[in-house]
């Protein structure tokens, strides 16, 4: 993977955090990495990093193998139409980042028997620890483990049914929202139980780390380490009880459900 020529198209927010987290692996060379955007003036604090950059789709494209589509649900079957006849057979891997666009749908824009690839990464991509799952039209081992390393590269991967991206997009990538505002909320308590701002954050923020990592590490459900700390009559059941009582599970599961319903229709 480290050789592969590797395009971004449409490199928005999520292409800007897929690029910064290849550009931080070791061996990947920038000149071998072209990015794409109409307003390419935003892109122009990348112009030290090496890479390529041009608005010019069709050359990005011929000049790379692995072609990593970051363009908007609304567009992208409109520009892999226009650009169609820049996918060529044995070269080119086409991978889309688009919420609900099936593998069926970009098949009829492109040329159909490339490998296609949806990937579904999220904004951790950034600093390299992004969850990214993956499915194909594919049933070339190699060509998966391709796209799989490359992703590999920017955090965690999973392969799943297709079926299931949906569902995906909103557990892993709406869900760096969902945790963001469940962090923000714990600062804003912190603040209000006497911290000042960059004090709660730093407390807040490794005390996140480190439940995803004792989840992680130790591969326990969630109420085992919350037995831990949960002691009769204590402050931490205290306020987990409250915070049950106002609806913070229910509305958490609600709100997962509803970005779920928002992607179905």
């Amino acid at each position: 993977m480290i050789e592969k020529k590797i395009a971004i198209i449409g490199c928005g927010n999520l292409g800007l955090s897929i690029l910064n987290g290849l550009l931080n692996i070791q061996g990947i060379k920038a000149s071998n990495i072209t990015v794409t955007k109409r307003d390419i003036n935003t892109l122009g604090h990348l112009l030290k990093t090496g890479i390529n950059i041009t608005t010019d789709n069709v050359k990005a494209i011929s000049e790379s193998e692995i072609i990593i589509v970051a363009l908007k649900p609304y567009n992208i079957s409109t520009v892999l139409k226009e650009l169609s006849s820049s996918f060529k057979k044995e070269k080119h891997i086409l991978v889309s980042l688009a919420t609900g666009i099936s593998i069926e749908e970009l098949e009829k824009n492109v040329n159909p028997s490339i490998p296609i690839f949806r990937a579904m990464p999220n904004t951790a991509a950034d600093v390299s620890t992004a969850m990214t799952c993956i499915s194909s039209n594919s049933q070339d081992d190699k060509t998966i483990k391709l796209v799989k390393q490359c992703f590999d590269s920017i955090g965690n991967t999973i392969i799943i049914n297709e079926i299931l991206m949906d569902a995906a997009t909103v557990l892993g990538a709406c869900g760096i929202a969902y945790v963001l505002r469940f962090i923000r909320a714990m600062v804003q308590g912190g603040i209000q139980i006497g911290f000042d701002s960059k004090t709660a954050s730093e407390i807040v923020n490794q005390t996140v780390k480190g439940a995803a990592e004792l989840l992680i590490e130790r591969n326990e459900h969630p109420e085992f380490e919350i037995d831990k700390v949960t002691t009769p009559k204590g402050c931490t059941i205290t306020g987990l009880n409250e915070m049950e009582h106002n609806g913070f599970s229910s509305a958490l599961i609600k709100g997962i459900v509803a970005s779920f319903d928002a992607i179905e229709k």
